[in-house]
């Protein structure tokens, strides 16, 4: 089994929260300390020597394509959403044929983290099994975010497995932090069209094989413009 050889970058999006910015150009090219969003989680990918990414595209999806003919490594595929945004679940389910059979990474292209340590795709990678898991997420513990304003996803058991933290609102909550390891066998009796991959990740949680591990770093979240000075000043310590 190749583990996490190929990865799938979400760049589809309309980034609506965004705006004015994201009027004239998408969301994963907005830049933060002279950066593009996007560059931070390609950069992590090279880091990790993924050989190969998937992006998709909707929104000015030219500029995207324009951005990708620029890179050198990991080699990029498009997958073309312009008939129709399919959210993040049907998005990679749509690109399956370009992601191959063994698990791969799959990253958010408008926000990154900050490693600390063992870079967190090694980290994934290693706490990856593949006879007790379909989907591995990232998560950051929201005393280790900037710019994120909410009250966290999930709860961590001590094995390791996740559940919603609604579901067990005594725990500590973890955040989602765009990234994770998944099989494609998750995808299996997926819907059509478009869905979210909260949808797969429930099924996942119900059958006890969706799993996280805890970010060492930072992460960043930038929505919104004013979240951008914050997550440069991030940058710089």
């Amino acid at each position: 089994m190749s583990l996490g050889e190929t990865a799938m970058m979400l760049a589809a999006g309309f980034g609506q929260r965004m705006r004015p910015l994201t009027l004239t150009r998408p969301k994963p090219l907005i830049e933060v300390a002279g950066k593009a969003l996007i560059d931070y989680g390609f950069e992590r990918l090279s880091a990790a020597k993924v050989a190969r990414a998937v992006v998709n595209v909707h929104y000015l999806p030219e500029q995207i394509e324009a951005w990708a003919a620029r890179q050198a490594s990991p080699r990029i595929s498009i997958s073309d959403e312009r008939a129709e945004i399919l959210d993040t679940g049907g998005g990679i389910a749509h690109a399956l044929p370009l992601l191959g059979q063994d698990p791969f990474f799959v990253l958010n292209s408008d926000s990154f983290w900050v490693d600390e340590g063992e870079p967190a795709l090694d980290r994934l990678r290693a706490a990856w099994d593949d006879e007790r898991m379909d989907c591995l997420l990232l998560l950051t513990a929201l005393e280790r975010t900037v710019g994120y304003d909410g009250k966290g996803d999930f709860v961590r058991g001590a094995d390791g497995r996740l559940a919603r933290r609604s579901a067990l609102p005594d725990g500590q909550p973890l955040v989602y932090s765009g990234a994770y390891l998944v099989a494609p066998r998750l995808f299996s009796g997926a819907p059509q069209g478009a869905f979210s991959m909260n949808v797969l990740w429930d099924k996942a949680i119900a059958a006890g094989r969706l799993f996280g591990i805890e970010h060492t770093g930072r992460w960043l979240h930038v929505g919104t413009p004013e979240a951008i000075p914050l997550a440069a000043a991030a940058l710089k310590g």
